[in-house]
C-alpha cells in the first residue's frame, strides 16, 4: 500500500464532499504528450506489475510494422508499458485550491506549517492570494481516498452507473429518470451519460470526449481527514 497526492477541481471536492463522487478517470494519453501521432495504438487494458514499479503498467501496442525508424530504435519497439498512478490498496490524499491569510502570501507552502487555510470549493473570500491546488501540502489535506478498483477502458465506455459515481450533479427527477446539471446548455438538465459528456468537456476542452482517449478509472471510497490524522487514529 502507498499514499500518493491527486489533483481535484472545486466541483469535484464537492462531490466527494457530498458523497456523490466514488469514481474519477484520467486520460492515458496525456502520458504520450512527446509523441505526435497515437493513432493505431491500443490495449486490452490488462494490468501487470512491472518488477521495479509500485503501481501496475498497461501495455500499448502499435498495429502498424515500420513505425520506428531502426536507425534510433534498431530493436523495433512498437510498443511500451504505461505506469498508472495507482493500485488496489493505495490511499490518495486529495489536493484542491486553496489560499491562506494575507500575511501568510510571502510564505511558501513548503514553510506554512499547520497555518490555517481556506479551501477554495468552499466558497471563495478576498483573503490571500490564491494558490494552486499541486502546491498543496500533505498535512493540509482534508480528503482520503481509498483505492478499491483500477480498470483501463475507452472514455466513452463508461455505463450511465458509472457517470452517476463520476460525482455528476443532479438536478432534478421526472418519470423518464433522474436528470443532471448540463454544462452545454445549462437551462436544459440531461440524462447521465450526456451530463458526463458535458463535464468532460468542460473540464478539458470542447472536442476532449469525441477524441475517446485511453483511461484509467479509479473506484475509491472516501474518508474525510487528513490522511496522516485517519492513519494515527487506526
Amino acid at each position: 500500500m502507498a499514499d500518493r497526492p491527486i489533483l481535484f477541481s472545486g466541483p469535484m471536492v464537492r462531490a466527494l464532499l457530498a458523497s456523490t463522487k466514488t469514481q474519477t478517470r484520467r486520460d492515458l494519453t496525456k502520458t504520450f504528450a512527446r509523441f505526435p501521432q497515437l493513432d493505431g495504438y491500443e490495449t486490452n487494458g490488462t494490468l501487470k506489475q512491472i518488477e521495479g514499479r509500485s503501481v501496475p503498467c498497461v501495455e500499448f501496442v502499435h498495429s502498424k510494422l515500420g513505425l520506428w525508424d531502426p536507425e534510433t530504435n534498431p530493436g523495433g519497439r512498437s510498443g511500451w508499458y504505461v505506469p498508472l498512478k495507482a493500485a488496489v490498496g493505495d490511499r490518495l490524499y486529495v489536493r484542491e485550491h486553496w489560499r491562506t491569510h494575507a500575511m501568510f502570501d510571502d510564505i511558501a507552502p513548503r514553510d506554512l506549517q499547520a497555518r490555517s487555510i481556506h479551501y477554495c470549493a468552499d466558497g471563495e473570500i478576498n483573503s490571500g492570494k490564491h494558490r494552486q491546488a499541486m502546491h498543496m501540502p500533505r498535512w493540509a489535506s482534508r480528503l482520503t481516498l481509498s483505492v478499491t478498483d483500477v480498470r483501463v477502458e475507452r472514455l466513452q465506455d463508461i455505463s450511465e452507473q458509472d457517470c452517476v459515481a463520476e460525482g455528476i450533479e443532479w438536478v432534478t427527477r421526472t418519470s423518464s429518470g433522474n436528470f443532471y446539471r448540463n454544462f452545454d446548455a445549462p437551462e436544459i438538465p440531461i440524462m447521465a451519460y450526456g451530463a458526463y459528456r458535458s463535464l468532460w468537456n468542460h473540464i478539458n476542452g470542447s472536442d476532449a470526449w469525441d477524441k475517446n482517449p485511453w483511461v484509467v478509472a479509479y473506484t475509491f471510497s472516501v474518508q474525510r481527514g487528513n490522511i496522516d490524522q485517519i492513519a494515527r487514529a487506526a
